[in-house]
């Protein structure tokens, strides 16, 4: 309420007090005049007029003073008014000014007061706002017109947006007044919008030129489908891995259109899967990941994983290969990471602890020992993360609840900064053991309680053998000095086998390259005899000097055989055409079956008892033939030679084997042998391990066989084995090498090499070799050398230092009387090719052929 209201109420209240004070003056009066009438007491009336006229004076003084105020207020309530009436207008006149739509809202929601922009707003509705107007009035009017096209929600301040059917953007802002009414302002935001919407699109498109550069630049293609199945958005690198045209892809098809091997619907999951697929195009393999969007389109990214597909699988064969190996070891064995989980556990593992296959990997070590195991293992875990390996025993309980006792090792694995990146575990369960050391220490305190018992039993003994034990230690100190001089017996038998391996052969190595030589040539009737005699004569003498070698070698226990895995047929095919000559010549005829069968066997060994079966089927043949084969047997190859020879008695079948023992020879003279050939064998199959077997019949022949071994020769491994094929004319025009420090070993080596059309120059050391050829003008095709050289030097040395100076492979074959083991493995690791002492020409021909071929 209003200062002017107010004064106006107290006017009138004033007013109505006034009337009543007249009334009850006018009633005094009357009554005192009617007392005096009556007669009544003079001065009490007067006493009472006089207090009654004092009240009126009183009531007519207060009167006054309000008539006065009230004639103030008046004046102060026109003035007021006028204010009043003048800020009215200065409101309209504001809100009028103002460039929103303006309307006021009294607390019940009636319009107070609007502006001329608000009834623009209802131009064209045919409705006219006027004061009154409810809110809701104004709701439902706007919703009947079709007024409002959209409406947004409420914004970060309170406001909303609304985008009228005349195309207007307008901003709607509320505000409560002190007396609950409502003030709205209605902000016109369509150049806002306007510019905003070119602002984002301007920006949008920068930020879809942006995009389509940077798509364009990426190694992997990408294509991108919206939520209709468009292909909106691809690069060149896509084209190229899917085999899209460009034409295509620019007419913007629906995806499944594009008929690739491959179509993944984003959609599928609700758009909010990523999923992976392999596709192949033009031998190429592309991993294609598709990634759902929240519009329901999805993204799909091209990659070439062609290389790291192949790594893949190599991989994958390798960890194979290497799964298959330690699930055959009888260990526990694991890979644990610095993260103390498992990355990988073989079969025998995963059984012990009672896990399924497969499933500990990624488990950590705590979950699978629990607590208090790990609590055990983590000191030994620490220290092979600190790169120390460890070994130690433990007991743990197994997959069945069983206490086991286990020895464990733990090797660090670095990278290549030297970080312990993880460990290798393996365990072996040592239980059994155990028990037998608790067994054996139990009965190790037995033992010495028992043996306490019976000292003092044996003390008394004991006195009566000393003098037995003295006897018997004098004749220990005999037998250690007999000892002693078998040992130096030995070692100089052995030292005498070295020498005549050596020395002895080297002059005859020399005779039987100038026989050889000599036997190549042109010669006349009468020397041709004489110089086939001489060959027969220095093969005597190889044989038995060979022989007596092999014999006592066999007996000093120096030979030890050097297993290789090779096919037997080349071994066979090999002897065969070797001995075939000798059988011809003895009007015999020698034939042999190939076999397909891998053995594993000193091949030399093997090849010195056939050779001895294939000599003594000749000797013992008068007519007939003879055959090499092999029979199959179920755990071992059974190599036999038959002959329709003399055959053996039955009572001489074992002597045979013994030395110095012999069959009676063919004829008178013929047979120059020790009786040692079968010794031998019979001692190199007690050194292979193969038995040897032999079943005759007097008068028409018999049968000698050795077992040997299957084998298995590994993937891509070289075969071992010899490999003598010969040919005719291969060695015409063959520049060869030669470093012996014999000079008459060179002398015989040059006759018989030039014979066979070689070019030959000798050297008695490397550097001789060297000052005598021109190695960048006449390269050579072969080296051979002697493996003992003069002042301790070896053939080995001096063959690399001549392959140092040229700069090609040179081929190096190594002439020794060396048949030792560590010999032949130490020239097999060179690559060179080995052949003993004495050197046979037809072998030394068929040799040169295989290394020159």
């Amino acid at each position: 309420m209003s200062n002017a209201d107010e004064l106006a109420a107290r006017v009138a209240e004033l007013e109505k007090e006034n009337y009543k004070l007249k009334r009850i003056n006018q009633a005094l009066i009357e009554r005192v005049e009617s007392s005096n009438a009556q007669g009544a007491n003079p001065y009490a009336a007067f006493e009472h007029s006089v207090v009654l006229a004092e009240q009126v004076r009183e009531r007519t003084e207060a009167l006054n003073e309000a008539l006065s105020e009230l004639k103030t207020s008046h004046r102060a309530l026109k003035n007021a008014n006028r204010l009043a009436d003048l800020a009215n207008q200065r409101v309209v006149d504001a809100i009028e000014s103002i460039s929103d739509a303006f309307v006021l809202f009294d607390k019940e929601r009636r319009i107070v007061l609007f502006n001329s922009k608000f009834l623009s707003v209802w131009e064209g509705t045919g409705q006219e706002i006027a004061t009154g107007t409810t809110i809701q009035d104004i709701r439902r009017l706007a919703d009947e017109h079709g007024l409002i096209a959209e409406e947004y929600g409420e914004t970060g301040d309170g406001s909303k947006v609304f985008r009228l059917s005349t195309g207007q953007w307008v901003q709607m802002s509320e505000r409560q007044t002190a007396d609950g009414g409502l003030v709205i302002l209605y902000t016109d935001i369509s150049k806002l919008k306007a510019s905003e919407t070119e602002r984002r699109e301007a920006e949008l498109a920068k930020k879809s030129r942006m995009l389509q550069r940077t798509v364009d630049n990426l190694s992997q293609g990408v294509a991108l489908v919206n939520a209709s199945d468009q292909l909106e958005i691809w690069n060149d690198r896509f084209l190229a891995l899917t085999g899209v045209s460009r034409a295509l892809a620019e007419s913007y098809p629906p995806f499944k259109a594009l008929n690739l091997r491959h179509y993944h619907d984003g959609r599928a999951n609700g758009g909010q899967s990523n999923s992976s697929s392999v596709m192949t195009h033009n031998g190429q393999v592309i991993e294609v990941r598709t990634h759902a969007m929240p519009d329901g389109g999805y993204v799909n990214t091209y990659t070439d994983i062609t290389e790291r597909y192949q790594y893949a699988e190599t991989l994958k064969e390798s960890e194979q290969w290497i799964r298959l190996i330690t699930d055959h070891v009888p260990a526990l064995i694991a890979y644990v990471g610095e993260d103390l989980c498992y990355q990988f556990t073989n079969k025998v593992y995963d059984e012990w602890y009672g896990w399924e296959r497969g499933k500990l990997s990624g488990q950590s070590i705590n979950q699978v020992h629990g607590g208090t195991g790990f609590r055990e293992l983590q000191p030994y875990i620490q220290q092979a993360l600190s790169g120390e390996n460890v070994t130690f025993e433990i007991a743990e309980y197994n997959g069945a609840g069983e206490e086991r006792y286990m020895l464990k090792s733990y090797v660090p694995n670095k990278d290549m900064e030297g970080r312990t990146v993880g460990f290798f575990v393996m365990i072996r369960d040592i239980t059994e053991r155990r028990k037998v050391a608790l067994e054996l220490e139990a009965a190790y305190q037995n033992l010495e309680h028992r043996v306490r018992e019976r000292t003092a039993e044996l003390t008394e003994v004991n006195q009566h053998l000393r003098s037995e034990i003295t006897e018997r230690t004098q004749a220990e100190a005999r037998l250690r000095e007999a000892k002693k001089d078998a040992e130096q017996a030995n070692l100089s038998k052995t030292k005498f086998l070295a020498a005549v391996s050596h020395d002895l052969l080297q002059p005859l190595n020399a005779a039987r390259l100038f026989t050889g030589a000599l036997a190549e040539k042109p010669l006349g009737d009468e020397t041709r005899p004489l110089v086939s005699a001489v060959s027969n004569a220095l093969e005597d003498v190889e044989s038995l000097l060979g022989t007596l070698v092999d014999i006592s070698k066999l007996d000093a226990g120096v030979v030890t055989p050097d297993l290789t895995t090779f096919r037997v047929d080349e071994l066979i095919a090999n002897i065969a055409h070797e001995f075939s000559q000798f059988a011809v010549h003895e009007g015999l005829r020698l034939s042999y079956v190939p076999s397909t069968a891998v053995v594993t066997t000193d091949s030399q060994l093997l090849a010195r008892i056939l050779r001895n079966f294939l000599s003594n089927a000749i000797r013992y043949t008068r007519k007939g033939q003879i055959l090499l084969g092999c029979r199959r047997k179920a755990t071992a190859l059974s190599i036999e030679v038959w002959d329709t020879g003399v055959g053996i008695p039955a009572a001489q079948l074992e002597e045979i084997f013994q030395e110095f023992r012999r069959l009676q020879p063919q004829e008178s003279g013929q047979d120059k042998g020790l009786g040692l050939g079968l010794a031998i064998v019979d001692k190199i199959s007690g050194v292979l391990g193969h038995p040897i077997n032999v079943r005759s019949i007097e008068g028409k022949g018999s049968v000698f066989s050795v077992e040997v071994p299957y084998g298995e020769l590994l993937p891509y491994s070289e075969i071992q084995g010899p490999d003598l094929l010969t040919q005719s004319d291969g060695l015409q025009g063959a520049r060869i090498w030669l470093i012996d420090n014999d000079l008459t070993i060179c002398q015989g080596m040059q006759t018989l090499l030039e014979g066979w059309g070689c070019e030959i120059t000798t050297g008695l050391s490397a550097q001789d070799l060297l000052s005598r050829v021109d190695v960048n003008r006449a390269p050579a095709d072969l080296l051979i050398a002697d493996y003992h050289l003069d002042n301790g030097n070896h053939g080995v040395d001096a063959a690399q230092q001549v392959s140092a100076q040229v700069d090609y492979v040179l081929p190096v074959l190594m002439i020794t009387a060396n048949y030792s083991k560590e010999l032949k493995q130490e020239i097999r690791e060179l690559g060179y090719l080995l052949m003993n002492k004495p050197v046979k020409p037809l072998k030394l021909k068929t040799t040169l052929l295989h290394l020159l071929r």
